[in-house]
């Protein structure tokens, strides 16, 4: 049986973003789901683009989000890209250095499947304005394919500029299976002649694609749907070359909450974004397989490893999936519960040092306190420096209604002073003084129930809802418990 090889082939024009990735994860899931290989190949061919550090930042995120690599591009021990794998080169700049594609455009221009085009710039863009006037599609009307090979080297010869164009037959159906969106025919009078090679020898995505898919053994193209219209041209040049042509797999489109493509421009799309606000990589690949995807289960929190049981382009949407931010929280916040403590207090005690809040030297048992304080109800890492921003504010300010109104009652200057008398008995606040405190309160004062505890913690962190009212009294400790009590006393 055909060894699966699934590829995903970016180009480095900028830092992963969250299509990117999901496309990476679906070519991933199916590849590990069948045993076969995820390759990673670098698609660099459009040098104006090249962005420094993308395949860095690339590699980077992939191997945070657990997405391993077969072959392909990869970094070395000291963190250098470089190529594992039978198919290297595996980045396209390397592989023009190595002549590949020459001798795959040098078969069709013999076979007169492609010719020599050497219409200047000024002339294309004349055609198309013109066509654009009488309401026609713009594209190429082939006025280079009357060029006779011969010819053709003798201009080249002479240094002429020139691109390669691939030469499509007159009103010939190609049609190929796509296995979300089913049988597409399209007619090659709606086509265009291709640049297959670029002015300046390197080869366009087009020719490149195919012949490197073709090359490493792709047997499955899964990539975004806008890609949808030029897959013909990429069925032809595989006839065109004898090659069979790989599934092919268009993906839909990851859209904002208002139904529009998630852009840099208005959306959070960077994956190193996601990963610097917090957002765990269990977390975020959970979510990104449910976005234009659904199990065959109702169960929406699975592992990788379910992921990859599970997957089948089958159950992949038609139609666009909706990446939503509330939604991701609520997936994320269920991994941030079911972490350790300990793992959870390591993972939150930069976001709170950047912060201020806390000292690179916090003791242990303080920041795992903070944090198993603060676990129900923080959905993602940097969620931590908000949830837990009252603790370490110089002076509460009481500005709920609900909380005026409880620290405004008449008892609560008693439940201060007892609240007082009780700490100053004591040197530190131990775990024993915070569960019996509000007993001792409560003896010391007859005030009961929600007249003790609300008024109590209003004055302690503002508010009368939150955490465990046990849990911040151990964190603020003897002096910044006596500290809100006495700016209470102050304020009143």
């Amino acid at each position: 049986m055909k060894e699966v090889r699934l590829r995903f082939a970016p180009s480095p024009t900028g830092y992963l973003h969250i299509g990117g990735l999901r496309t990476a994860l679906f070519n991933y899931l199916y590849a590990r789901g069948q045993k076969g290989k995820f390759i990673l190949r670098i698609e660099d061919t459009d040098r104006t683009r090249y962005v420094e550090g993308a395949i860095e930042n690339l590699l980077k995120e992939l191997s945070w989000a657990g997405i391993e690599i077969d072959e392909g591009v990869t970094l070395d021990e000291d963190g250098n890209v470089t190529n594992i794998g039978d198919c290297a080169p595996y980045i396209q700049s390397e592989r023009v250095e190595a002549g590949i594609y020459n001798k795959y455009v040098d078969k069709l221009i013999e076979e007169g499947k492609a010719y020599y085009c050497f219409c200047t710039k000024e002339r294309l863009d004349q055609i198309r304005e013109q066509q654009k006037a009488d309401g026609m599609i713009p594209r190429y009307d082939g006025f280079c394919r009357g060029v006779s090979l011969e010819e053709a080297k003798e201009r080249i010869a002479a240094g002429e500029k020139h691109v390669v164009r691939m030469k499509l037959p007159a009103n010939q159906n190609i049609s190929f299976n796509d296995a979300i969106k089913g049988k597409i025919t399209i007619n090659t009078n709606d086509m265009d002649d291709q640049v297959l090679i670029k002015s300046d020898g390197f080869p366009t995505y087009h020719f490149a694609v195919v012949v490197d898919d073709h090359e490493m053994g792709i047997t499955h193209v899964v990539r975004g749907d806008e890609w949808l219209p030029s897959t013909p041209k990429h069925v032809f040049l595989y006839e065109a070359l004898g090659w069979e042509a790989p599934e092919y797999v268009h993906l839909p489109t990851v859209l904002n909450k208002s139904g529009k493509k998630l852009s840099k421009r208005n959306d959070d799309v960077s994956v190193e974004d996601f990963r610097e606000m917090g957002y765990l990589p269990q977390g975020l690949v959970n979510y990104l397989a449910l976005v234009g995807w659904s199990p065959e289960t109702n169960n929406e929190i699975l592992s990788m490893d379910e992921l990859i049981d599970q997957f089948t382009f089958k159950r992949v949407s038609k139609s666009g999936g909706v990446f939503d931010k509330e939604k991701l929280d609520w997936v994320n916040g269920h991994y941030i519960r079911d972490m350790e403590v300990s793992e959870l207090a390591d993972r939150i005690k930069p976001y709170m040092v950047e912060a201020g809040q806390v000292d690179e030297d916090i003791s242990k048992e303080k920041l795992e306190l903070i944090a198993s304080t603060f676990q129900e109800s923080i959905s993602k890492l940097s969620d931590i420096v908000e949830q837990s921003a009252f603790l370490f504010k110089d002076k509460i300010e009481i500005v709920e209604e609900d909380a005026k109104e409880m620290a405004s009652g008449e008892q609560v200057p008693s439940l201060v002073e007892a609240f007082k008398s009780e700490l100053s008995q004591v040197d530190e606040v131990d775990e024993e003084f915070a569960k019996t405190v509000m007993k001792k309160i409560q003896k010391a004062t007859g005030v009961k129930g929600k007249n003790l505890y609300m008024p109590v913690r209003a004055v302690l962190t503002g508010n009368v809802h939150g955490p465990e009212l046990v849990n911040i009294i151990m964190i603020l400790g003897k002096e910044g418990l006596m500290k809100r009590l006495e700016d209470f006393n102050q304020g009143a």
